[in-house]
């Protein structure tokens, strides 16, 4: 195959964010997968969805409101699965069945046994199950992780994580205040337990928690909206949502390397939106700016010596992003872009990173296993706080720890 025919299930607004992106990978020259189908149960966005694709590729899509239906085609090989969290096990396990390669969205999936169902029909049908995590993507992480990689800090002893700011409105949709959904606390938090195991390797111990901070979630408000306009977005929200999942997540990692990560997110309460992502040794400390903001990591190297961005190229021989990278980024560690376009190049790399393992039958850069330990680091804060104690990452993967997960496998009749 030259590109890999591929179906997106999901055609709500992060299915519509992922077309753009293949549209994207489409632009760089050296696009490997192509949009054949578009799957969704409900009618109306399924045809929303092959009417964008339809838009940005100038050909219809096959349209499917059945999944079964669309497994059957032996014309598509792999999926794309951009549905509600809570569905992503039940879409993924019989699209791997069915010999269809996978890329799914974060969360992996709501509880550990849902990650491990997954990659366990990946493996036994030989079929490529990627997670879609692209935070990591960022040129600055790229820059960041080459510094910890060249050994610029020595050893890690410590990496500071928290992102913390919020308020009292629904978060995107209503689900992502729900537990058995998928809430806010795993749904975005997730994407921090990536990237600390990005710059610092396997998680080893966890203790922490999760809270709901916010009890009452409201209606957003109209954001300078027209009435009709806040109306139609907003018209199937309640005035007011009792939240049963967690906003925050606070936790201490201890890695595997020996270091630890201090960690927070609080999606709630009235912060202004504090940010910070620093890795300190004992030789020098680098400050991370976040990600898809393209700002310059900043890298101290002590008695006042501080280097930033592209300044920090001169020490690390050895960097290199990827051909993707480098294409869609014009080969640049510190960049200025709208967000719309610097979302669509992110998840682009993503794709073309699966398309590539699919076509020459390697394995993703996160695959199922890095999917299920984001997933894992989050969902132990949570089993720490029932279990009154520090637990291991092993604990969480083994089962031997899940009092926390139990209600939402019967939920998702795991």
């Amino acid at each position: 195959m030259a590109k890999i025919p591929l179906c997106v299930i999901g055609c709500g607004g992060m299915g519509h964010r992922h077309i753009l992106a293949y549209r994207e990978l489409e632009n760089s020259g050296i696009g490997n997968i192509e949009i054949v189908a578009v799957c969704d149960l409900n009618p109306k966005n399924a045809d929303l969805g092959a009417r964008e694709v339809e838009r940005l590729f100038g050909k219809k899509p096959m349209v499917f409101t059945d999944l079964d239906k669309m497994l059957a085609r032996s014309d598509i090989a792999a999926v794309d699965v951009v549905t509600d969290p809570a569905y992503h096990h039940a879409v993924a396990i019989p699209a791997l069945k069915a010999g269809k390669h996978a890329i799914v969205e974060k969360p992996l999936g709501l509880t550990v046994r849902a990650c491990q169902a997954m990659i366990a029909a990946a493996r036994e049908n030989k079929v490529v199950l990627a997670t879609a995590e692209n935070l990591r993507r960022d040129p600055p992480n790229r820059l960041a992780r080459s510094v910890l990689d060249h050994g610029l800090l020595d050893v890690p002893y410590l990496m500071i994580h928290n992102a913390l700011g919020g308020d009292d409105q629904i978060i995107i949709t209503p689900w992502r205040h729900l537990k058995d959904k998928g809430a806010i606390g795993l749904d975005m938090a997730v994407h921090y337990t990536d990237i600390v195991q990005y710059y610092m390797g396997d998680f080893d111990q966890i203790y922490g928690c999760g809270l709901i901070v916010e009890p009452i979630r409201r209606k957003p408000d109209n954001h300078g909206l027209d009435l009709e306009s806040y109306r139609e977005r907003y018209k199937t929200f309640p005035d007011q949502l009792q939240a049963t999942g967690e906003d925050s997540v606070l936790a201490m990692y201890k890695m595997k390397s020996g270091a630890w990560v201090q960690f927070s997110y609080v999606g709630a309460g009235r912060g202004s939106g504090e940010f910070e992502r620093s890795v300190h040794g004992r030789k020098a400390a680098m400050w991370a700016p976040g990600d898809r903001n393209g700002r310059p990591v900043s890298l101290r190297l002590g008695r006042g010596k501080e280097l930033q961005g592209a300044d920090i190229l001169s020490l690390l021989p050895n960097f290199q992003m990827t051909e993707i990278t480098n294409r869609l980024f014009d080969q640049k560690v510190v960049y200025e872009l709208p967000f719309p376009p610097i979302d669509a190049k992110h998840m682009a790399i993503e794709f073309h990173d699966f398309g590539e393992a699919v076509l020459k039958g390697g394995t993703p850069e996160v695959d199922g296993h890095l999917g299920m330990t984001a997933v894992a680091a989050i969902l132990g804060a949570y089993e720490s706080a029932v279990a009154g104690r520090a637990v291991s990452m092993e604990e969480i993967l083994s089962g031997k720890v899940r009092a926390y997960q139990e209600d939402i496998d019967v939920a998702l009749g795991l």
